[in-house]
C-alpha cells in the first residue's frame, strides 16, 4: 500500500461520514419525512443527498421554499437524524475508525492563535454539536456550519471560511471527505482532498478527482508540528 506524507498548516475535517457515522439517523429521518412528503425516494435521495446541507436537500427534494417554513423543517430533519438513530435497533451515531487516535493528537491544540483544525460540516450547529458530543469528539475552535455560509457544498464557501479562521491559506490545508460534493468543495477552495471510502463507492469517488483515496482515518496517522500538522496517509 502506497504511503504519502503531507505537511500542512490546517487540516479541515466534514463530520458526517468522515467523523461520525450517522447513516441509521439519516435514513430514519427520511423514512420519517416521506409521511409528511410523500412523493419523495428516499433510496433515491440516500443516492445523492450525501454532504449537502439540509436546507438544500429539502428544498431540492420536499418542494419547500419558504424561508420559514424551511428552517423549521431543516430543524426538525436533524432533531429526527437524533432520535431515530436509537429507535428499532438501529445503532446511533457513533465514531468511525481512527479519528480516536487523531483526535488524541491534535486535540490538545485547542485555544491557539492559529489552529491547526477545524470541522467544516453541512450541518446545522446544533445538530453537528450534538451528533459531536454524542460520539465523543471535542468541539474545535474553528467550526464551521451550513448556517454560515451562504452556498453550501458543493461550492467552495464552507472550506474557504474554515481556513479564513483558521489563519492560514487554502494550498496549505488538507481537506477531509467521504462525499463527491465535499471533495469538489475542498477542491474548488483550492484546498488538497483526501477522500474516504466510508459513505460512497470508489468509481464516485474517483468521478470527484479527489488528490487522494484512503479506506478511512484508520489509514492515517497525524504528529503536531511547530508550524501545523504532519499527515502520514496509506493511500490505495
Amino acid at each position: 500500500m502506497p504511503q504519502t506524507t503531507l505537511h500542512v498548516d490546517a487540516i479541515l475535517f466534514d463530520m458526517d461520514g468522515t467523523l461520525v457515522d450517522s447513516t441509521a439517523g439519516v435514513v430514519g429521518a427520511w423514512e420519517l419525512f416521506r409521511q409528511t412528503y410523500p412523493t419523495i425516494d428516499v433510496h433515491d435521495i440516500l443516492s445523492s443527498a450525501h454532504g449537502v446541507r439540509t436546507v438544500d436537500n429539502l428544498r431540492k427534494y420536499c418542494g419547500i421554499e419558504d424561508p420559514e417554513i424551511l428552517e423549521a423543517e431543516s430543524e426538525r430533519f436533524e432533531k429526527a437524524i437524533v432520535t431515530t438513530s436509537t429507535q428499532g435497533g438501529r445503532q446511533g451515531i457513533v465514531l468511525l475508525p481512527g479519528v480516536n487516535s487523531i483526535m488524541q493528537e491534535i486535540a490538545p491544540g485547542r485555544h491557539q492563535p492559529n489552529p491547526c483544525w477545524s470541522i467544516c460540516t453541512s450541518a446545522t450547529r446544533d445538530y453537528a454539536t450534538s451528533a459531536l458530543t454524542i460520539a465523543g469528539i471535542p468541539i474545535p475552535d474553528v467550526f464551521v456550519a451550513s448556517e454560515d455560509v451562504s452556498k453550501g457544498k458543493p461550492f467552495p464557501d464552507p472550506y474557504l471560511l474554515g481556513a479564513k479562521l483558521s489563519g492560514v491559506k487554502p494550498e496549505n490545508c488538507v481537506v477531509f471527505e467521504d462525499a463527491p460534493n465535499g471533495i469538489r468543495s475542498g477542491h474548488d477552495a483550492g484546498c488538497k482532498t483526501v477522500a474516504l471510502l466510508t459513505t460512497h463507492s470508489r468509481e464516485q469517488i474517483e468521478a470527484a478527482k479527489p488528490d487522494y483515496i484512503v479506506k478511512d482515518l484508520s489509514s492515517i496517522s497525524m504528529t503536531r508540528t511547530a508550524t501545523g500538522v504532519s499527515i502520514t496517509l496509506q493511500t490505495l
